[in-house]
């Protein structure tokens, strides 16, 4: 069953912050539900919605799925977050999903509807009610 703890945050909170500070982002660390580790980036010098949509209309094929852009914030997948970013908002996200998961590990088996991980991790760019901001 996954669990993350207050101790496990804190532990690896440092390398997370510096990572946010190297990049000029603002953001904090949280755990919901004893299950998930949840970095939440409020604002920052990189333009993550542009690139979001950008790389989001580039591959819009209207037979197949649809695309809304991003207009105040997104919850990113961490498992495809490669393919929907580009420039420094990927390599951010190419080193901070990583340090999330520090210690973590993953011995699912979907096939069989299994699912034993440490703990699960959530990225979100801005919130649904406080928009991420783009600072200069």
């Amino acid at each position: 069953m996954a669990y993350v703890s207050q101790e496990l945050k804190a532990k690896l909170a440092p390398k997370i912050k510096a990572l946010l500070k190297k990049y000029g982002l603002k953001g904090s660390l949280a755990v919901r539900n004893n299950s998930t580790l949840v970095l939440n980036i409020k604002s920052g010098k990189i333009d993550f919605l542009e690139s979001f949509n950008r790389l989001g209309a580039a591959e819009f094929r209207p037979a197949y799925n649809q695309f809304h852009p991003a207009t105040k914030c997104i919850d990113v997948n961490p498992y495809h977050y490669q393919d929907h970013f580009d420039g420094k908002a990927k390599e951010f996200l190419t080193k901070v999903i990583p340090a999330m998961n520090v210690g973590n590990f993953d011995k699912s088996d979907i096939q069989t509807d299994y699912f034993h991980v440490g703990w699960y991790i959530g990225v979100n760019i801005g919130k649904w009610n406080k928009p991420y901001e783009v600072t200069a």
